[in-house]
């Protein structure tokens, strides 16, 4: 498994990192037993980087990593590094009720987060979203203040954008960003990337295949059940998903080219975009595992991606990449 650093000041982890979130929430019923499997064969893989939220589930997605992280076998449980988000504010129904980065309540988290996942400190801790309401210096000097008790490694961010990741790293050593970043989720590369990488800050890319709709399994007629995320997003809806389904059918093309999976193609694609980048794959089976790592084999030539940026230019998505309401939430879009 190759390596990549988080930044100047973060750890070395695996070129991909394994996103936990739909073993527990926002995607439909996951299988519990293939979820820790799939954890332990990425970690048997060489993947070290987990990454989680504490209101994955209202929690159980920590927990979930805490049973993994107990019944794997020594060795690879003490390669794992582990990123958290923390932050979310959720009702009992699962509504959402925006986000809190008072120290005191980042404090608050990550006590709860250290005893559901079982550890004694995390590795990356990173509000999930700004909170408009409090200046980020307040947010990651708290974080720092972990950082000097020894309950947190690095300091992260999330969504933030270029003016709010400034202002964070003048309060503290920042590792890393987790950002969307895909083929068709391309905001980053105006600003907030230039910014990362003047800073010496890395990116952990998430909804590398924009949550399956760019995996090349996801099909006009499928049928989502009210609690998939995907039921409500603007990609997935209507036209936009017709259209948005044909730049995949022109991905398929190059893939199929290649001798390799459209889902590979996206991954290999953002792997490509530098070594401050790691892409996060979002499997939850040991099968779609396997293929993600596959792309780490895949080498893109210049012919490949000028291929690419024809058959997805920047831009070319249709709808936003999440509702109106969470859109508002988006520090990074501002």
């Amino acid at each position: 498994m190759l390596t990549r650093t988080l930044g100047s000041t973060g750890p070395r982890v695996s070129a991909l990192g394994l996103g936990c979130m739909g073993m527990s929430a926002l995607y439909g019923e996951a299988d519990r037993g293939e979820s820790i499997a799939t954890i332990h064969a990425a970690l048997d893989a060489g993947v070290t980087l987990l990454d989680t939220g504490d209101f994955y589930g209202m929690g159980h997605n920590e927990m979930l990593i805490g049973e993994a992280l107990r019944t794997a076998p020594a060795g690879l449980r003490d390669q794992a590094l582990i990123s958290v988000k923390f932050g979310a504010l959720r009702a009992p129904d699962g509504a959402w009720l925006g986000y809190d980065g008072r120290p005191a309540a980042v404090r608050n988290f990550a006590a709860y987060s250290l005893q559901r996942l079982g550890v004694d400190h995390i590795d990356v801790y990173r509000i999930a979203r700004v909170d408009p309401d409090v200046p980020i210096e307040e947010t990651v000097g708290a974080i720092a203040e972990l950082v000097q008790a020894g309950y947190v490694r690095h300091i992260g961010l999330s969504e933030a954008g270029a003016d709010t990741v400034r202002r964070a790293a003048a309060t503290a050593p920042i590792a890393d960003l987790q950002i969307e970043y895909s083929l068709i989720s391309r905001g980053i590369e105006e600003r907030i990337l230039p910014t990362t990488r003047e800073l010496g800050i890395g990116v952990t890319a998430y909804g590398v295949l924009s949550r399956g709709l760019i995996s090349g399994r996801f099909t006009p007629d499928r049928t989502l059940s009210a609690g998939d995320f995907r039921a409500h997003s603007p990609r997935f809806q209507g036209e936009n998903l017709r259209h948005n389904l044909g730049l995949v059918e022109a991905l398929r093309e190059i893939a199929e080219r290649k001798g390799v999976t459209v889902a590979q193609i996206a991954i290999a694609w953002v792997l490509s975009r530098g070594e401050d980048i790691v892409p996060l794959v979002g499997s939850r089976t040991r099968e779609r595992l396997a293929e993600a790592l596959g792309a780490l084999d895949i080498t893109l030539e210049e012919a490949d991606l000028a291929a690419v940026e024809r058959a997805v230019p920047a831009d070319a998505a249709a709808g936003e990449r999440y509702p109106e309401t969470q859109m508002a939430f988006l520090d990074s879009e501002r």
